[in-house]
């Protein structure tokens, strides 16, 4: 008992980062990363539970206490090693996963005090061994034979590939971009998730075995059809949700309103903001409103920002208690100077006569009853229609189901909204030997979520792949 109140004295500590009005306007990355004696410190706070409770926040089940406890020790190979045996994605995940809501929201420690920072000590754990490589991978099972193809390069698809590489089934992952990663890469600024640490997630894969096909378009390149053809005994679908929606108010079509997937895809993985180094240029706003209250959101916010904004706006139709995005990701937009306008809907947009958006029109709100998510309904408030004069509009407010795989693929049973409907137990979908998880069944949703339904679908294919459906 003593030694648990001396472990709680000690402050939880605080994550280096470059200055707000220096990284405001570059894109390296934001948080700079634990020394080592500060994650040993950190790991010093962690009260080693015999019932952990951060274990039943993480989805995909990582052993938390075993790894921080070997960080307490300074065994940070044997640290990496064992977040290994449960989550292939460390760097990732301990940089974007919503460890308020997960892991960190169970600890015990938070009860009293502030949560031992279990995503920091993960990512510390990631990179060092990045750095150092002296752990030791996961060995695989034995070779049984069987071949599965993984379409997707997304953190649900990755999960799927190195589960099903590690219980010995030859692996192909196809990807649509010249790029791996998916939502990793195209969606997630640089400036929260180098894109070098995705790709040397991926490389880790590689080494154990996956094939790679890039610029590969399953649903028009090759279909489900001929993917069983070629001798695939069993498929994963996890192509994401990359159908961009917009709000359907006037003026959505004038020049200068941007989806959000179009303009982080442009910036991010085409690297627009290092034209004229790379060819994609991407218009760049003085006056630049952003949509929404997600991490889309504040990722595009922030980024306008870096491409030289003068003034960037989050307008978001609840209260900032409502916000979906992280708390952290709030946190790094406001420092940086994003300007939100909370309790504000937009009605229409304005143009020029060359066609080009000039400004918005929006509604004040006030909260009323929560609606069936539990969130507070937002209610417009009569004779409050206000101007923000803007050059740039980049609409942030969710995704949708892309068809270009499902309607090309026969018996594959969606939902209304267009997603597919798969077996929440073991991610099986209608169609025999074809397994589905992430965006495209759930919808947008969390890089830590994707990984647990990825997880419970190699689970189940490896069952149908040894013992039969």
């Amino acid at each position: 008992m003593a030694e648990k109140e001396k472990s709680e004295k000690i402050p939880r500590q605080k994550m280096p980062e470059q200055e707000p009005a220096v990284r405001a306007r570059n894109f390296n990355e934001v948080p700079l990363g634990l020394s080592p004696e500060a994650a040993i410190m950190e790991a010093g706070r962690c009260l080693q539970c015999k019932k952990p409770a951060c274990v039943e926040g993480c989805p995909v089940g990582v052993d938390i206490p075993a790894f921080i406890n070997r960080i307490r020790e300074g065994d940070f190979p044997g640290a990496i090693q064992k977040i290994w045996e449960r989550n292939s994605l460390p760097a990732v995940c301990g940089r974007v996963c919503p460890q308020e809501m997960q892991c960190e929201g169970k600890c015990i420690v938070g009860k009293k005090d502030a949560p031992v920072a279990i995503g920091n000590l993960e990512r510390f754990a990631a990179d060092y061994e990045r750095a150092n490589r002296k752990a030791v991978k996961p060995s695989k099972g034995a070779s049984t034979g069987k071949k599965v193809a993984v379409v997707g390069s997304g953190p649900s698809g990755l999960t799927v590939a190195g589960d099903l590489i590690l219980k010995g089934h030859d692996v192909t992952i196809f990807e649509a971009f010249h790029r791996p990663g998916g939502v990793l890469v195209y969606g997630i600024p640089e400036f929260r998730l180098p894109k070098e640490i995705v790709f040397s997630e991926v490389d880790g894969l590689d080494a154990m075995g996956a094939r790679v096909e890039l610029n590969t378009v399953v649903g028009r390149s090759v279909t489900i059809e001929e993917l069983f053809a070629q001798g695939y005994d069993a498929i994963y679908l996890g192509v994401g949700a990359g159908l961009p929606v917009f709000m359907g108010i006037p003026g959505e079509n004038f020049a200068g309103v941007f989806s959000a997937n179009e303009y982080l895809t442009r910036t991010n993985l085409m690297k627009a903001y290092r034209f004229p180094e790379y060819d994609t240029p991407v218009i760049k706003g003085k006056n630049v409103v952003t949509v929404g209250g997600g991490n889309v959101a504040m990722d595009a916010a922030r980024t306008a920002l870096r491409l030289g904004a003068e003034n960037s706006y989050i307008v978001y139709r609840r209260s900032k208690n409502e916000l979906p995005a992280r708390a952290a990701e709030v946190h790094h937009a406001e420092e940086e100077g994003v300007n939100f306008r909370l309790l504000t809907n937009p009605t229409r947009f304005f143009g020029d006569d060359k066609g080009r958006v000039i400004g918005m029109e929006a509604l004040k709100m006030e909260l009323g009853e929560p609606d069936a998510s539990g969130r507070r309904s937002p209610v417009a408030v009569k004779g409050s229609e206000f101007r923000i004069d803007c050059d740039l509009v980049i609409i942030a407010i969710g995704a949708g189901a892309n068809p270009l795989l499902t309607k090309s693929t026969e018996g594959l049973a969606l939902n209304k909204r267009g997603y597919i409907v798969a077996d929440q137990a073991t991610g099986k979908t209608s169609r025999k030997a074809v397994w589905a998880g992430g965006d495209i069944v759930t919808g947008s949703a969390t890089v830590i979520l994707a990984m647990g339904a990825g997880r419970v679908a190699a689970n189940s294919m490896h069952d149908y792949l040894t013992l039969g459906w």
